[in-house]
């Protein structure tokens, strides 16, 4: 893999953890007792970004490394992947 590769994995691997932890623990307006004039009462009281933040780089870190691991070992090669999905014809 070149150095490009690895860094665009990470990168999809990163947005794709974030998309999976942008919903955790969030907690509503209405949930909180606060609603604020001109929101939506479904809107999150606070979004603690700054956490997911660093949440998301420690478990897409994990998880690229697993990728990465996965990849140069060829655990999974090409080959394997074409067999799965072909279809006989």
């Amino acid at each position: 893999m070149t150095i490009t590769s690895v860094i665009v994995l990470y990168a999809i691997t990163w947005f794709a953890v974030l998309f999976m932890v942008l919903p955790l623990f969030v907690k509503s307006q209405d949930e909180a007792g606060e609603v604020e004039p001109g929101t939506s009462p479904g809107a999150p009281d606070e979004s603690m970004m700054r956490k997911k933040l660093i949440w998301t780089t420690i478990a897409a870190t994990v998880v690229w490394a697993l990728e990465l691991l996965v990849i140069r070992s060829e655990i999974i090669s090409l080959e394997d992947i074409t067999a799965i999905f072909s279809r006989p014809v």
